[in-house]
């Protein structure tokens, strides 16, 4: 495929930016890791095999009979049983274990230490005061936080551009009732509105993106109506008009590939705010069920658990990376975008 020299320009200005270029680059090295959290944290071995049989724990839930004979029949957390695995290994069986040998939901059993339990060579971050493994609940809490965030971003975003081009565009009447609405559903309570929805429903991921999908639209139309205001009285729109083509096709072919220069500069720093906002939920109580994998949950146990100093410098130490890295991001993004520099970053 060949590139336009537009296009040319905003790579070689994206990577003159080496900040945000390396910064783009341990982002995506990171989340692709944790997006294969359960081949890098589990209670379960990735491949095991016994009496000449091939098993994949990680993938597929076995029963103890299926391993060993004297085992139960149904499916549990056996792979933590210190029994079991002496029956397993007596059977003639060997597994491949993940790195981190605990999920972001087991216990970690015989600690010599009072819950919770400093960074040990079992444990490199230590565990909550539940007995959870932090580094699992990391990993986990980092894959869930970004995966929420960007769903949020790209479905709000889609949203708050389709109604600020349709305000831009048509103006008049439109724009003007269009703009009351805004300010009086943006001026709504949305933590209280929160709240009252949580003592009514059990907040889930599904629930609370729906939930902040409803204000969080609005980030962005003001930028594209402002975009579309100025683009339809430009002379090839106007040319486009009398000729007859259709305001939808207006709107996409020639109008909102200009409004998309200014919009997407925006979409790293409404990333990181998504992602803010559900770890603030979390740190309040009004996020993720109870027991899943939170960044928020880790910021809180921090602060009632002062004597366990490691759990806040972990939760201050990945919140901060994922947040500074996604600013350098949208920083890099927006020199590539930006019409006044030169290839190279010059001006």
């Amino acid at each position: 495929m060949t590139l336009t020299p537009i296009t040319r320009r905003r790579i070689a200005n994206f990577r003159a930016n080496r900040r945000g270029y390396w910064s783009t680059i341990i982002f995506a090295v990171i989340f692709v890791l944790t997006l294969f959290a359960e081949f890098i944290a589990n209670d379960r071995p990735l491949v095991a095999r016994v009496n000449d049989q091939w098993f994949f724990p990680v993938v597929v839930d076995y029963a103890e009979t299926d391993l060993v004979p004297d085992g139960l029949p149904t499916g549990s957390d056996y792979w933590q049983d210190r029994d079991f695995l002496k029956d397993f290994e007596a059977a003639g069986g060997w597994a491949i274990w993940p790195p981190v040998r605990f999920s972001y939901y087991s216990i970690v059993r015989d600690l010599d230490h009072p819950l919770p339990a400093p960074p040990s060579a079992r444990n490199w971050l230590g565990t909550d005061d539940k007995g959870r493994d932090v580094v699992a609940r990391v990993i986990y809490g980092f894959r869930i936080s970004v995966l929420f965030g960007f769903t949020l971003t790209i479905v709000s975003s889609i949203i708050g551009i389709a109604a600020g081009a349709v305000q831009g565009y048509f103006g008049g009447a439109v724009d003007l009732y269009f703009q009351r609405f805004i300010e009086l559903w943006s001026g709504m309570p949305q933590l209280y509105l929160l709240i009252i929805l949580a003592s009514v429903i059990e907040p889930s991921f599904w629930v609370l993106l729906t939930f902040l999908l409803l204000f969080s639209w609005m980030g962005l139309t003001g930028v594209v109506r402002a975009e579309f205001l100025r683009g339809r009285n430009l002379d090839y729109v106007r040319a486009a008009n009398a000729l007859g083509v259709s305001h939808a096709s207006i709107m996409v072919r020639h109008i909102l590939p200009n409004a998309m220069v200014a919009t997407l500069t925006f979409l790293p720093f409404i990333l990181a705010g998504s992602v803010t906002v559900l770890v603030s939920l979390d740190f309040l109580g009004f996020g993720l069920p109870p027991g899943s994998p939170s960044l928020g949950e880790l910021v809180n146990q921090g602060k009632d658990n002062l004597n366990a100093p490691w759990l806040a410098l972990t939760g201050f130490f990945v919140l901060g990376t994922m947040l500074t890295l996604l600013t350098f991001v949208g920083e890099a993004v927006r020199d590539a975008f930006d019409p006044r520099k030169l290839p190279g970053g010059g001006r």
